[in-house]
């Protein structure tokens, strides 16, 4: 009862900062706002998307982006609560320290696909059609992205000691995961060169892009990968991630 108590505080606090953060809020819906009406219709895009527009294949792109950007910068709570000692008060409490992660990770996930939701919002505003009942079909898909990116971000940041040194490693990953993961063109391109091909299929990311078109386009888009070996890869990266971040998480003093 304790662990179940504890992981709920620390679900429940992740997303109430959320939520008190009204700038982050407001800029939720700018950023994308002008990466679909800016970019997605002053861009020519001369790629093979069949009878897309570019707007409509760009949409899921953004909500990877949005899901991995969020993700990611989550991390930057820990080193906050060591910053105000916070975390050594958590990690003294009689809760374990995979509680403690999980609590954490899943917290900051809800927080990441609310900004995904967020998108949805700002493509039917401007005319982008969007199903409600694709939104909830798209919704898991977008938790099983993040739970394995929010990892990454918890376990750099169990690493480090200053906001600076966090920045600049996320921005090391997070930049070669979103330009590797097709959200911006289609990697079955014939230009694309093979080099590119190759490392995109070892970007997690990529499975999350086309699983999301798959759901969000329908017949439209001809996926990469089946959904299901797409949801399977996502699965096995956020197991791997998890373990990886709770591992991190018992170092961390």
């Amino acid at each position: 009862m304790t662990e179940l108590r504890g992981f709920y505080t620390l679900w429940l606090r992740e997303v109430k900062r959320y939520f008190r953060d009204k700038v982050r809020i407001v800029s939720s819906f700018f950023q994308p706002f002008l990466w679909l009406v800016i970019f997605g219709t002053g861009f020519r895009f001369s790629g093979q998307i069949g009878e897309l527009n570019y707007q409509e294949y760009l949409f899921p792109g953004i909500i990877g982006q949005a899901l991995l950007f969020t993700s990611m910068f989550m991390g930057i709570s820990v080193i906050w609560d060591k910053e105000f000692g916070f975390m050594k008060e958590i990690l003294v409490a009689p809760i374990s320290r995979v509680t403690i992660f999980l609590g954490k990770m899943i917290g900051d996930s809800t927080d990441a696909a609310l900004q995904g939701t967020i998108i949805f919002l700002v493509a039917a505003l401007i005319g982008i059609k969007v199903d409600p009942l694709t939104y909830f079909a798209a919704l898991p898909v977008m938790l099983l992205i993040t739970f394995g990116l929010v990892s990454i971000g918890l376990t750099i940041a169990s690493f480090m000691r200053s906001l600076e040194s966090f920045g600049v490693i996320q921005s090391f990953i997070n930049l070669p995961l979103f330009f590797l993961s097709g959200a911006l063109f289609p990697l079955t391109n014939p230009g694309i060169p093979e080099w590119l091909q190759t490392a995109s299929k070892a970007n997690p990311l990529t499975y999350g892009v086309d699983a999301l078109r798959t759901i969000i386009l329908g017949e439209a888009w001809q996926p990469l990968q089946a959904l299901h070996v797409n949801l399977a890869v996502l699965g096995a990266f956020d197991v791997i991630m998890i373990i990886i971040g709770t591992w991190a998480f018992t170092r961390m003093k």
